[in-house]
């Protein structure tokens, strides 16, 4: 548990046991990522600390202040109306009991009880969707809805427990017990549990490691100065990767001086858009190679958007690639074709000297099973026909999807939108990829996705390279 993510409603508590503060920061959390709430409350509470202060701000002002928490426009009509119900009802405070709480706008039976525990250390079950899930998966409860597991856990849980149940869970259902694919391979009380309804992630092929492999991983931060201020640093130190390759950094150089700070051991490469703020990639890497350049031979656009970055090692070629989005009604799909087939030609030339391995976001989904709802999302960008056919020619070639080679399974993605709550929900695309040559099929010991970090809308993926 000390390597978990604490819930942000149980950070802002530690931080202050204000009621008020503690009810806003349980609003916003509902349906939105926890990094997201933190960021919103350290812009809210500023203009916002008491009932008063919220009452001069308008529905307008508080949009802007909690943008983009889960459904913001909601949130902000709530917090608007809450200084007038709390200041003719409970004499402008917060107040404890169920009944009163969830007479408040924008105040349901998990956040009633979340703020009973929290902010006035009552005992509440506080019941959300990880709870309500692992407790069916441990066979504690056989119930359909949060409601109903709320109402047996009264029953069959002393309530020295109950305040304690969702800090427990909630971190223990983002870091072990996910929805999708659950790592019961590092559970430590796998073995006691009758795994309900679940089924686990494929195992990887650690075992197969020797002393000569080496950890590659690929991010889109989709902005480097947003990820240096969203656990950027945590992350590097945490998956300690020896080459680390970053799409759609959106800066240059000068414009993140403090990555100087944490990239002691690296040897960094950028190529930065010539446009700021847009697109660029960027290699960290702890082995200096032997020669690095930009770009692919015939398309000249590639360099002055900073979308493929070239680094040759002793025995490898890795290629870092930002591939382009083909835009909504395909506008920019002709360019994007043709980035595509450059790139495989470049592939091919490579390849044929030593082995390659290509990472990036490649900003296609390939198969139905790399997006949630393919159905809907046919001739949409990023998975449309004549995007997915490259992707064929790719596979037909030979390469190598690392991913793929070692986990078959559904649900398996690398980018969520930031709308409609759609990482939690696990609704997203596997466009974020490892490719290698036919040749270093064998070279390719393990392949990952690092579903676990936050900090961009897409994810981390790995593989570990011998």
């Amino acid at each position: 548990m000390a390597s978990y993510q604490v819930p942000v409603v149980d950070l802002i508590a530690a931080q202050t046991r204000d009621p008020f503060k503690v009810l806003l920061a349980t609003i916003l959390s509902a349906r939105t990522r926890d990094e997201v709430t933190a960021a919103a409350t350290r812009r809210l509470f500023p203009r916002a600390g008491s009932v008063d202060e919220l009452a001069e701000l308008s529905v307008s002002e508080l949009e802007k202040l909690i943008y983009p928490v889960g459904f913001y426009r909601n949130k902000a009509r709530y917090l608007s109306a809450l200084p007038k119900v709390l200041n003719e009802r409970f004499d402008g405070k917060v107040p404890d009991t169920m009944d009163a709480l969830l007479s408040l706008p924008g105040v349901g039976r998990k956040t009633a009880n979340l703020v009973i525990a929290v902010a006035f250390d009552k005992p509440a079950i506080c019941v959300d969707t990880h709870v309500h899930r692992i407790m069916n998966i441990w066979g504690m409860v056989a119930t359909k809805t949060p409601l109903q597991t709320e109402m047996q856990l009264r029953k069959i849980l002393p309530e020295r427990y109950w305040k304690d149940i969702n800090f427990t869970l909630v971190a223990f259902g983002q870091g072990t017990c996910k929805p999708v694919s659950p790592h019961c391979d590092r559970c430590p009380i796998e073995k006691w549990c009758p795994k309900i309804g679940v089924t686990p992630r494929a195992l990887k092929r650690s075992d197969r490691m020797t002393g000569n492999s080496k950890k590659f991983l690929s991010w889109n931060v989709n902005g480097l100065r947003a990820a240096l201020k969203n656990g950027f640093s945590d992350v590097l130190h945490a998956l300690d990767p020896d080459i680390l390759a970053l799409q759609e950094i959106k800066a240059h150089p000068d414009q993140v001086p403090e990555i100087n700070e944490i990239i002691d051991g690296y040897h960094v490469y950028w190529n930065p858009a010539k446009k700021k703020g847009y697109a660029g990639t960027a290699v960290f890497s702890k082995v200096r190679p032997v020669r690095v350049w930009n770009g692919l031979d015939g398309v000249e656009s590639t360099d002055d958007e900073g979308r493929v970055l070239n680094l040759e090692f002793a025995d490898f070629y890795f290629i870092n690639v930002y591939s382009p989005n083909a835009q909504p009604a395909l506008k920019r799909l002709a360019y994007k074709q043709e980035f595509h087939n450059a790139l495989l030609v470049h592939m091919n030339k490579l390849s044929r000297d030593k082995s390659l391995v290509l990472c990036g976001d490649l900003n296609v989904a390939h198969k139905e099973i790399d997006l949630a709802n393919p159905g809907k999302n046919r001739h949409n960008p990023g998975f449309s026909d004549e995007e997915r056919a490259w992707m064929d020619e790719v596979s037909t070639a030979g390469y190598i999807d690392t991913f793929r080679k070692f986990d078959p399974s559904p649900g398996q993605y690398t980018w969520w939108s930031y709308r409609f709550n759609a990482r939690a929900k696990n609704i997203g695309w596997r466009i974020d990829y490892f490719i290698v040559d036919p040749a270093s099929d064998h070279r390719v010991l393990e392949a990952g996705i690092h579903d676990e970090v936050f900090g961009s809308d897409h994810c981390p993926v790995s593989i570990v390279f011998r």
